[in-house]
């Protein structure tokens, strides 16, 4: 186990790295911090130069690739590091320079267990991106067939190891401080980013994500995940169908090509709602990096380090929340946090009615095209402190996601809004969860659930309550009233009560 002066040396060390780029300022004038956290941060920054406006995500890039992957999960906490910072650290650009060729073919034929010239035709030694976990090459296997080959950067694993660790220990000192901190449940935060980060450093469970999400996507036309090559997938490399096509950051090279942007754009929102509210299983890194559109119109999706998951119920309550923010039912919003546990319930619920209201009128006189989903998700997190609300991890991600989406749709197209490309998809889609039929199916299928278990359940009862027959059934008892000893001589009757009934077994035992 790592000392504990081994984490306050790492995070002092860290914290004079983001003290040189400012971006220790908010810690220190936030009025809920902690004495000894603030005092932490003053130290880290004695005698630095602080710039007067902060560099975030600089500052998470200087201390190295676990930082940066951190810095990718804060962005998605501005109840947690404030607006300014989650904005700046929404520009935090995963890229590193590429580690030497020699050291990633090593790792490819250690991993496969065959030379290089064996596994692909060709190999192409400069990689196409290079991020802090892992690089990317292109290659052509023995077949004929063009390939992304995703290889982890050597060392990655370890590095990765030491800051979380520090993370965890951080966390957990931070929230015992209790207040603010303890609401804000760092030690969550840092356990489902351990989550995320066991995804991307095991190759073979992005490409397991992959394969997923491929399946869940059938229903979608348009959108198109890449195959896996899984003769060629390992625990560190990962070797899959590669997709030519346009970045969805270049409009100008869209529209030369004669793609439709706007339909581009709806179809990204589709894909995404189909995956977050129909599949439950979505993916949450869906920037201009990662998003291309091929020659046939089709969106191809790359990366899939980082995905979300929401269970059924999750589902139906978010898209509930969704659409009565889209109709202006308050009220109904308002029931589903206090049923989802999402408020606590000694609050008062007309109280929260309110609140939702102050969040969501502002926006219902606007034209479609003007309502932001991010600018509504972030008065909704405004209210979060008021109301004592514990903090979600699973719908932060997904929050993270859909304001990310709707800037590359945005890009594409201006006039576009989830709202408007959402409305629709929401409704349908709980009319098929929650109407008549959906509550029929639901109630079959739980009833046949039921009766399954019956035969188990008659077994172990026939195990606890076995059938007479076994032994002669005892002789009844005769009712004899019980002498109550008088206090003085209680201790003294047990005795010989005890010593009179231990006689009697005896007895009958010889």
């Amino acid at each position: 186990m790592t000392a504990s002066t081994t984490h306050i040396w790492r995070l002092l060390k860290w914290g004079r790295v983001l003290a040189r780029h400012g971006a220790l300022r908010g810690i220190e004038r936030d009025p809920n911090t902690p004495a000894p956290v603030r005092r932490l941060a003053r130290i880290a920054r004695f005698g630095a130069r602080v710039p007067k406006v902060p560099e975030y995500a600089v500052a998470f890039q200087d201390i190295g690739p676990a930082a940066i992957k951190l810095g990718q999960a804060l962005a998605t906490r501005p109840d947690l590091v404030g607006e300014e910072a989650a904005r700046d650290l929404l520009r935090l650009q995963d890229a590193l320079p590429p580690a030497p060729f020699a050291q990633i073919k090593a790792a490819i034929e250690q991993s496969l267990e065959r030379p290089l010239e064996e596994i692909y035709a060709q190999f192409d030694p400069e990689p196409v991106g290079a991020a802090s976990i892992a690089q990317v090459h292109r290659a052509v296997t023995m077949d004929g067939r063009e390939v992304a080959v995703k290889i982890l950067r050597p060392g990655i694993e370890e590095e990765f190891a030491k800051a979380l660790d520090t993370y965890e220990w951080a966390a957990a000192q931070a929230e015992a401080m209790g207040g603010e901190l303890a609401r804000l449940r760092p030690r969550l935060v840092i356990a489902h980013f351990r989550q995320w980060t066991a995804r991307e450093l095991d190759l073979r469970r992005e490409a397991a994500s992959a394969s997923e999400l491929a399946e869940g996507m059938a229903a979608e036309p348009g959108f198109d995940v890449p195959a896996i090559d899984w003769s060629r997938t390992a625990r560190r490399v990962m070797t899959m169908e590669w997709i030519d096509g346009i970045k969805l950051s270049d409009r100008e090279g869209l529209i030369a090509a004669g793609l439709n942007t706007r339909e581009l754009s709806q179809r990204l929102v589709r894909a995404f709602l189909r995956q977050a509210i129909a599949e439950g299983f979505f993916h949450a890194d869906l920037h201009q990096g990662n998003l291309f559109a091929k020659p046939n119109g089709h969106i191809g999706a790359i990366d899939f380090g980082i995905m979300g998951r929401i269970d059924r119920q999750a589902r139906l309550w978010l898209a509930e929340i969704l659409y009565g923010l889209i109709t202006g039912n308050y009220a109904r919003v308002a029931e589903i946090h206090f049923e989802a546990g999402y408020v606590p319930p000694h609050h008062n619920m007309a109280e929260f009615t309110t609140a939702l209201r102050a969040v969501g009128e502002p926006i219902r006189g606007l034209p479609v095209k003007d309502i932001s989903v991010g600018q509504m998700l972030d008065g909704l997190f405004a209210i979060t402190r008021d109301f004592d609300m514990p903090t979600q991890p699973h719908l932060l991600l997904l929050q993270k996601t859909m304001v990310m989406v709707e800037g590359v749709a945005t890009a594409l197209d201006p006039d576009v809004n989830m709202w408007e490309t959402a409305e629709p998809f929401v409704r349908e889609w709980l009319r098929s969860e929650l109407g008549p039929e959906a509550k029929i199916a639901d109630e079959l299928v739980r009833n046949v659930r039921t009766l399954r278990k019956l035969p188990d359940l008659i077994r172990r009862l026939d195990y606890y309550y076995p059938a007479p027959g076994a032994a002669p059934p005892p002789p009844p008892l005769r009712e004899i009233a019980v002498m109550q000893p008088p206090r003085f001589g209680r201790y003294f009757f047990t005795a010989i009560v005890s010593a009179a009934t231990g006689a009697a077994a005896m007895f009958f035992l010889n």
